[in-house]
């Protein structure tokens, strides 16, 4: 794998405790498709290329074991470029992070500081402290050439 600039990678987990003796260790905040750490995959271990050598489950969460040493907390990514493209009106956490979030009028109501998934649909998270709903009622527009996101009069009402 040739080496990937710092912005041309995506978070796919974290290396979190140890498991067993073999250098296995759980995943912490692992990606949500399990080819990504897979047996054979390739990515990215605090900007190194690494193999995962080994991949199971253990109490739900995932546990690998990579061709390397992996340091408690080293970051474990994979390049942009090897993300599958999405469906119209489908986008990836990191491209809604940092977008200008504006009501219908003009009113800017902050940036996305996160998006995070509840049981009934995913939450923008601003950072001015402001959540909104991430349903079509809400989000009437998603446009990351200009980096803004453009949502309906009254979600952004105090609660």
């Amino acid at each position: 794998m040739e080496p990937v600039p710092d912005g041309e990678r995506v978070a796919i987990g974290r290396v979190g405790r140890s498991h067993g003796r073999d250098g296995a260790f759980v995943v912490e905040d692992a990606s949500e498709a399990p080819e990504r750490l897979a047996a054979g995959a390739e990515l990215l271990l605090d900007g190194e290329p690494a193999r995962v050598l080994e991949s199971k489950r253990a109490g739900g969460r995932p546990v690998v074991r990579l061709d390397r040493d992996a340091p408690r907390g080293a970051r474990l990514e994979i390049p942009k470029a090897k993300l599958p493209r999405l469906g119209d009106d489908t986008y990836y956490v990191f491209e809604l992070q940092g977008l200008e979030v504006v009501e219908e009028g003009g009113e800017r109501l902050g940036r996305v500081r996160d998006v995070v998934p509840y049981p009934a649909n995913d939450v923008l998270e601003l950072d001015t402290g402001l959540d909104l709903p991430l349903v079509e009622a809400c989000v009437r527009a998603v446009d990351l050439e200009t980096g803004r996101i453009l949502v309906a009069r009254g979600f952004a009402a105090p609660g």
